[in-house]
């Protein structure tokens, strides 16, 4: 991260520094995102705390790459004038930790939506998983899932297929730089992946079932870090108020 960056970059080791927030200035803020919760939720979360805490009725806010809400971990926002680093930010590469389920499909990939076909397992092997993963390692193409943010005629890809229209979405170039086997449990696995912007893990996960001649959702999601941002110099949306109470008053009032 540039010298630019990094001077506006709060982490909470700032709340014991007293470090003033300079919300309109441009500030940095990680977040790690509750389960649950749309990335555009905490946005407007901290919009209204913005308004509630400091008085200040306007304010950009942002964010630095989407998290699906199934996920957790480090979503970047940015405020005012930082919002203009936010596709900077957002080429960085990402860091995951993925856990998957063989031997079943999901309509959206992940456990958001019921299983709706099974598939044998039994057959797969630790083997057999990591000579998988080498064919996904590096520069792939890959089509996002049917249940995506991905614009299609100015309509989000998941407003229609939760209309029940067919959508098929075009493959996107994309490039995994790691990708580890951490744990092999069938029909469980968990898996490290450090990949570029726009990479699907929903997508990687029917995928690589799919090589495996079986079928593989998302269980679980965390992203653990954002270029150099890790999940453990994040805040909690509980931790907001007092950092925004850091906010210096010639910024609440001007």
């Amino acid at each position: 991260m540039n010298q630019e960056v990094s001077s506006k970059l709060y982490t909470p080791t700032d709340l014991q520094a007293h470090r003033p927030l300079t919300l309109r200035t441009g500030a940095i803020i990680p977040l790690d995102k509750p389960l649950g919760w749309t990335s555009f939720d905490v946005v407007n979360k901290v919009r209204i705390m913005v308004r509630q805490v400091t008085g200040i009725k306007r304010i950009k806010v942002g964010h630095a790459g989407t998290l699906d809400p199934q996920a957790t971990g480090v979503l970047v926002l940015c405020t005012g004038r930082a919002t203009k680093l936010i596709e900077q930010l957002m080429d960085h590469d990402k860091e995951y930790c993925a856990t998957l389920q063989l031997g079943a499909t999901t309509p959206s990939f992940d456990s958001e939506h019921e299983i709706d076909a099974t598939y044998p397992y039994e057959h797969i092997t630790e083997e057999m998983v990591r000579s998988a993963l080498r064919q996904f390692t590096g520069e792939i193409d890959q089509r996002p899932p049917s249940f995506s943010a991905v614009k299609v005629g100015g309509i989000r890809a998941y407003d229609l297929a939760r209309q029940g229209q067919e959508v098929e979405l075009a493959h996107k170039h994309v490039t995994i730089h790691e990708l580890e086997l951490v744990s092999f449990t069938p029909p469980t696995l968990q898996l490290r992946i450090v990949c570029s912007r726009g990479t699907y893990i929903r997508s990687l996960a029917r995928d690589l079932g799919t090589a495996l001649d079986s079928g593989a959702y998302l269980t679980q999601l965390v992203r653990t870090r954002s270029g150099e941002i890790s999940q453990a110099n994040c805040f909690s949306l509980d931790q907001l108020d007092e950092l925004l109470a850091l906010t210096p008053e010639e910024e609440e009032l001007s």
